[in-house]
């Protein structure tokens, strides 16, 4: 079955290389993928989307993708554009770049009753590993634990491809953030103060 994602963000946030990575991840984990962008005016900060398909067979179709299984959302601020929702349907699920939580998103929609908003700031998360607002590994992260779609290891290898030329270093930084985002929602591990420690501690359960 051909899985289809939406992505949604704005020029210079790095969808494009987003969706490619995830391509990526996937062909490594031995799928069948496709990976294109839609542009509208070609500018910072202009609205765009990006699309890929993943399938455990050969994929055919190379049209845009109207009723994708997942959407993702780097940018919260599109959502007070309805259009961007459309294809939307029961059990599809939305990740969302945002310091706000999955209730306070539900407001955006409300006439979806039957998705599943998961909520994540991987803003904050990109300017504490890389010092910068890349958000594109983060989100990598997030949906790979999220959907089950890409492994983690296959995330490292695309990881390391995509990112090899800039340094180990950079490559390091990014797997380590990839898994932090993936740590945001994974269930089995706990947040903890630790007493006289600028940080926190990871436990697993």
């Amino acid at each position: 079955m051909v899985k289809q994602i939406r992505i949604h963000g704005r020029g210079g946030q790095g969808v494009v290389t987003f969706s490619e990575l995830l391509a990526l991840a996937a062909y490594y984990d031995g799928k069948c993928v496709q990976a294109f962008p839609s542009f509208g005016v070609e500018r910072m900060g202009a609205p765009i989307e990006s699309y890929v398909r993943i399938s455990d067979e050969e994929i055919f179709r190379r049209d845009h993708i109207t009723n994708p299984d997942y959407f993702i959302i780097v940018d919260e601020t599109l959502l007070s554009n309805k259009s961007i929702l459309n294809g939307l349907d029961k059990g599809d699920i939305v990740l969302v770049n945002s310091t706000k939580n999955e209730d306070d998103l539900r407001k955006y929609f409300a006439i979806y009753p039957d998705i599943k908003i998961k909520s994540i700031d991987v803003i904050s998360l990109a300017l504490e590993i890389l010092g910068k607002p890349i958000v594109n590994t983060a989100l990598l992260g997030a949906f790979g634990f999220l959907t089950g779609i890409v492994s983690a290891s296959a995330i490292k290898k695309a990881i390391k491809e995509k990112l090899g030329d800039k340094g180990s270093d950079v490559v390091a930084k990014n797997i380590e953030l990839a898994q932090k985002a993936s740590d945001h929602f994974n269930p089995h591990k706990q947040f903890c103060v630790i007493p006289g420690e600028m940080g926190l501690a990871v436990i697993k359960k």
